[in-house]
């Protein structure tokens, strides 16, 4: 199979957010930091579940947290 073609926004949002750590945001969706270090760097496409809750902790629509393909509306 080729690249992730899952991206996200999380990096972005954690510094808009009153620069929220890796760790803060692992700690608020139940997940470890290595968790949001590999979603970050793009190397793991979250399940349904864990996305929903990301763009909760962000208080945000899922897809302005996540994209598909070349798909960066932001």
């Amino acid at each position: 199979m080729g690249k992730n073609l899952v991206g996200n926004h999380i990096r972005r949002l954690r510094f808009e957010l009153n620069e929220m750590t890796q760790q803060q945001l692992a700690d608020k969706v139940g997940v470890t930091r290595q968790t949001i270090v590999a979603l970050e760097k793009g190397n793991y496409s979250p399940s349904l579940e864990l996305a929903f809750r990301i763009a909760l902790a962000f208080n945000l629509p899922l897809e302005e947290v996540f994209f598909y393909g070349d798909n960066q509306k932001l």
